[in-house]
């Protein structure tokens, strides 16, 4: 639903600014997701392991997706707070630039 005082610009701002949340939220929600499948499907792994051989045998699934799954973490979690830095970034140069070419 739209605003009858809102501008073309204004609108355009708000589809934009959707656009990034529902990218962000996408992002957040897929390293959930693995998460939740991380836990269950390991829990299940451990449970098995330790049922029926006693072998100890889930920890290699477990550290082999563990790392996967901190990876992901880590890309998730710079993705998102990479705007931030990349913004930061742009106006640090703008500063420096402008007051280079004001010398």
């Amino acid at each position: 639903m739209t605003d009858v005082n809102t501008t073309p610009a204004q609108r355009a701002d708000d589809i934009a600014l959707r656009r990034q949340a529902r990218k962000r939220v996408e992002m957040k929600m897929g390293f959930l997701v693995h998460l939740l499948v991380f836990v269950c499907v390991n829990g299940g792994l451990f449970l098995l392991s330790n049922l029926h051989d006693n072998a100890r045998w889930h920890g290699l699934p477990f550290w082999g997706w563990g790392l996967g799954l901190a990876i992901h973490g880590v890309v998730t979690l710079a993705s998102l707070q990479g705007a931030d830095l990349r913004e930061r970034l742009m106006a640090a140069e703008l500063k420096a630039l402008r007051e280079r070419a004001a010398r």
